[in-house]
């Protein structure tokens, strides 16, 4: 039976999507089956960050709706074989969904797949609560800035009452340069702040953001080792400013 696992945010821009995107093809490769469903109905564009897109005939809707069958609506990755993309109201964005709908079509993959991993939008409206009824665990991705950390307390206190078998967070948008001079709160005093455990952390990085979909940042095959395991190994940000050319990197990145 698939972990069905949503991944929220308390804001936009945060790079929830991404994240969510990575951490399945990561788990994929790792031989992991998986699911990722785009439960955002408004602003849907999963099938655009993972590049499948042209490859979509149905989705989630046209499943409800009784148009086709569940696992006709999912789009098999052609990089990553073991990853499916189900994706939300292309046929009918108008349409509503509710969070009973939308559960029972995640249930009824859950037996077959390893992990489901649902892509939650962003704010604590209608569309939050319809993702989260969906699942059973919760990632809250945050970045080190006073005002995504202030949503994501916000979002915290909902999900706990949700009663979920796990809650987590992923920091994004890490900059190793401001951790070594202190500019930036650590994972571990945001993971205190926040009073839930870091899964995992992720650098401010252009291959993360803009780069190739099917080139994974080694962040993310760390994040998934730990969804995996017990562990709770942190990918370290600041390694590339470390050193001597670390250090010139430093500065050359301040002063841009």
């Amino acid at each position: 039976m698939a972990r069905k696992i949503v991944i929220t945010s308390g804001k936009g821009g945060v790079g929830k999507t991404t994240v969510a995107a990575c951490v399945s093809a990561q788990l994929a490769k790792r031989g992991q089956r998986v699911v990722l469903c785009d439960a955002d109905f408004g602003l849907n564009n999963v099938d655009v960050v993972t590049g499948v897109e042209n490859l979509v005939t149905y989705d989630v809707v046209d499943v409800i709706e009784g148009r086709c069958r569940a696992k006709q609506a999912l789009v098999r990755h052609p990089d990553f074989g073991n990853l499916y993309v189900l994706t939300s109201s292309h046929s009918a964005p108008e349409r509503y969904v509710s969070p009973q709908s939308l559960k029972l079509v995640l249930d009824s993959l859950a037996p077959q797949f390893d992990f489901v991993i649902i892509d939650c939008p962003a704010g604590i409206d209608e569309g939050f609560h319809r993702a989260v009824a969906s699942a059973d665990e919760a990632i809250v991705v945050a970045t080190p800035q006073v005002s995504s950390l202030r949503d994501a307390d916000k979002v915290i206190t909902l999900l706990k009452s949700y009663r979920l078998a796990e809650l987590s967070l992923v920091v994004n948008k890490v900059r190793g340069d401001l951790l070594l001079t202190g500019e930036s709160l650590s994972p571990q005093e945001i993971e205190e702040l926040l009073k839930i455990p870091v899964l995992g952390v992720l650098p401010e990085e252009y291959s993360i953001y803009g780069g190739d979909f099917t080139d994974l940042h080694p962040a993310f095959k760390t994040l998934a080792n730990n969804l995996l395991t017990d562990k709770r190994k942190l990918y370290d940000p600041t390694r590339k400013y470390t050193g001597i050319f670390g250090n010139l990197r430093r500065i050359l990145k301040r002063n841009l």
